[in-house]
Order: structure tokens, then sequence, then C-alpha cells
């Protein structure tokens, strides 16, 4: 079984403090926008909405000076060249290889720890949309100081609508992320990966070889 160590400790903390930020962030912007006060009253999601979204911006600006000095953004660079061939297998590989058991058309190395699918994925995300999702919440926390209509609609409704539609797309990309973890070589391969720092691979060929080989022995 090989093993190498993709996940250090700064990027470890910061994948679940994000992922926490992120959720108190998703539980009071639910509970404001659908006025849920039996999940968390008002008056209470509010302050803690603004401060996680405070919060989830340095975080967010910690991830981007992590990738520049940290080495982590190399994973991060797409071949643009071989990306529409390795999309192509690797979507093949989620709707069609992974339940016929087909090999995993991607294979992790200390150079390349995401597919093309995950890279280009969080690239959006971590590059486009949370960037964007940032900006609409500083906007929507400072509406007063924003011009009360922009192209003839008013301002505040624009932005909590930008606001509201980022939020849903990420949530849909944290659904597919919490899928895809599942999809390693066993379903807590790729969650182990991100509690220890070491992925590993080769555990279910080993296992596969030592039934193989009771199996020949009797």
């Amino acid at each position: 079984m090989s093993a190498l160590y993709l996940y250090p400790v700064w990027l470890r903390l910061w994948h679940w403090l994000n992922a926490l930020l992120f959720l108190v962030s998703l539980v009071t912007g639910i509970s404001m926008h659908f006025a849920l006060g039996w999940l968390i009253p008002f008056d209470v999601a509010v302050p803690v909405h603004n401060t996680s979204g405070i919060l989830l911006t340095v975080s967010w600006a910690a991830f981007l000076l992590g990738n520049l000095v940290g080495g982590n953004g190399k994973h991060y660079l797409i071949d643009l060249r071989r990306l529409p061939m390795d999309l192509f297998r690797q979507v093949r590989y989620y709707v069609y290889g992974i339940f016929v058991n087909e090999p995993h058309p991607f294979h992790v190395s200390a150079e390349h720890k995401l597919n093309a699918l995950q890279t280009l994925s969080y690239v959006g995300v971590m590059y486009l949309l949370m960037p964007l999702l940032i900006v609409s919440g500083w906007a929507f926390l400072f509406s007063a100081q924003l011009p009360e209509t922009l192209f003839g609609v008013g301002t505040i409704w624009l932005v909590a609508m930008a606001h509201l539609l980022l939020a849903w797309m990420m949530l849909l990309f944290l659904v597919v992320h919490v899928y895809i973890i599942t999809t390693g070589e066993t379903p807590t391969t790729n969650l182990k990966a991100m509690v220890t720092g070491w992925h590993r691979e080769g555990a279910r060929a080993e296992a596969r070889g030592a039934r193989g080989g009771a199996a020949d022995s009797r």
C-alpha cells in the first residue's frame, strides 16, 4: 500500500475551519432569509451571520496566501491541452465506471492530487464563486453606502439576489463534494486523508491479494 503526505497541517486546519464557518453562515443565512425563528432567532442569526462572514473572508485570504507560499497552489493549475479528454474520462467514471467497478482513471501523486473535474470545480468555487459571495456579503453589510438603484433596479435587491444565488450554488457544491469524498478507494479513504494528511492507496488491492492467497492455500 502506498502513502503520500498531501495535506499539511495548515491546509487541514483551514479546510475544517472553512467548512465550519460556511455551515454557520449557511444555517444563519437560511434562518434570516426564511424567517425561521425555530431554527435560529433572527436577532441572533444576524450578528452570527455577519461574524462568520467576516471570518470566512479572512479564511479565504489565508487560503490564497497558503497557496502562494505553501506550494499548494500548483494543484489548482489547469492543463488546457489535456483538460477535454481528462474531463471526459473522469465524468464517464463517475456516471458509469464507478458502478461497474472499473479502475479509477486518475491516480493521486505528489504533483497532482486533484483529478481534472476536481481541479476545475475547485478553481471555479475558490477563485470565482467564493470571492463573489464574499463581495456580495460585504455589499449587503454596507448596503447603506450603496446607490439606491443600479440599472433602474433597487441595488439592495440585486445584491440580495446575487448573494442568495451564490449561496445556493455553494451549497450545491458542498453536497457534490461530500458525495465525491465517498468515491475513493473506500468510502472513508478521502475523509481520513483530510484528517491525517496521508493519502493511502492499494488497501483494496492488498485485501484482494490476501483473499486470493488464502484461497490458494486451501
